[in-house]
């Protein structure tokens, strides 16, 4: 059951399905305490939902030219077999998940949609130039009003509506991580789980950044008030994508009492907690296959000169590709008509479409 939350990004909104009081329990992909998560905090379940869909729509960005390229199915598991087999597009999918709900009840929060959360009131008080600056040491980023670049002698003040994503966390990791906690930490595939659940979250923690607006005469920024908010989730997705590039294969190894994964390979580096691990080798994802979930790359269009994943010697892997010529329709020749219209023509031509046999 681990990842079945995601199912709820193809519900329709459900706020108002919830208000009855078993309307958590008809909720399709939640275990039994999400569903009690759900009914303490029902006011918290369209961020859940919208987080579920921001990760279904950041991984099919990222892979959208790869061959698995985070197809979604109709079942429980929205993306197959995939999710629950050890792989690390396995470990990318737990990550991007947990940083979805874990971005969206933040946003929920600082939008003040819900009673038991709001902005984070602990980021208060003055602060020197010397601590505003972000861990590359460049200064926070300034509101148009400001004057950007400029930090006055005395720093800035906290203020504004910084993102409360500790309290996104604490609720991501509440909710996200039960599945897996129910299973026991005995169990390797839920340690790895666990592990990239994290990773995803901490994507979002470590690119947290600071806005800043000036105040004053003329925006002469006597006074500077600052406030905390998180990465657009493109960004924390590039982050995640990374991390799958470079992340490192893990077996379990009984420590004391403990059991711990650990890089398979003494030749590996030793991850940290903002990598992404994972416990099998993926397959190839060329060819259609049930019983693993894999959807192949046959019909899928490519791109002829491409030496990249996309290109179609790779994507089709060496099976060759069709091409065929179709239609397109594109606005052109447009003029700019006072006031205040953008006139355009249509015009139609051929293009060459290649896709793998």
């Amino acid at each position: 059951v681990s990842g079945c939350f995601l199912y709820l990004a193809k519900q329709s909104s459900l706020r108002g399905g919830l208000q009855d009081p078993g309307g958590c329990k008809g909720l399709t992909g939640l275990v039994e305490e999400q569903v009690r998560i759900c009914q303490r905090q029902v006011e918290a379940m369209d961020a859940v939902k919208h987080g579920a869909e921001l990760a279904v729509k950041e991984c099919q960005h990222q892979f959208h030219s790869r061959r698995w390229n985070c197809s979604t199915l109709q079942g429980l598991q929205v993306f197959g077999k995939v999710t629950i087999q050890g792989t690390r597009e396995s470990a990318f999918i737990h990550a991007i998940s947990a940083a979805g709900v874990a971005f969206a009840v933040t946003r929920a929060c600082s939008r003040g949609e819900l009673e038991k959360c709001g902005c984070d009131r602990k980021i208060r008080g003055n602060t020197s130039c010397s601590t505003a600056l972000g861990p590359s040491g460049t200064p926070p980023r300034t509101s148009p009003s400001s004057l950007p670049g400029l930090f006055p002698s005395a720093g800035f003040q906290w203020s504004g509506c910084s993102d409360n994503l500790s309290y996104g966390i604490a609720f991501s990791q509440a909710f996200v991580d039960n599945p897996e906690r129910s299973r026991g930490i005995s169990s390797s595939r839920a340690l790895m789980n666990l592990h990239n659940n994290e990773a995803g979250r901490k994507a979002i923690l470590s690119h947290m950044k600071v806005e800043c607006k000036c105040h004053g005469v003329s925006g002469s920024c006597e006074v500077r008030t600052c406030w905390k908010v998180m990465p657009p989730f493109r960004e924390v997705g590039n982050v995640l994508k990374e991390k799958f590039e470079g992340a490192t294969e893990v077996h379990p190894k009984r420590v004391g009492s403990r059991k711990l994964l650990v890089p398979k390979s003494s030749r590996f580096k030793p991850y940290t907690a903002h990598d992404l691990v994972y416990l099998l080798a993926s397959p190839d994802f060329c060819d259609w296959d049930p019983r693993r979930g894999v959807f192949g790359t046959s019909g899928r269009q490519c791109n002829r000169t491409s030496p990249a994943m996309d290109g179609c010697e790779l994507l089709c892997c060496g099976r060759g590709f069709h091409t065929a010529q179709t239609e397109v329709v594109e606005r052109c020749s447009c003029k700019f008509r006072w006031c205040c219209s953008v006139k355009c023509k249509q015009c139609r031509h051929l293009v060459e479409v290649h896709s793998c046999r």
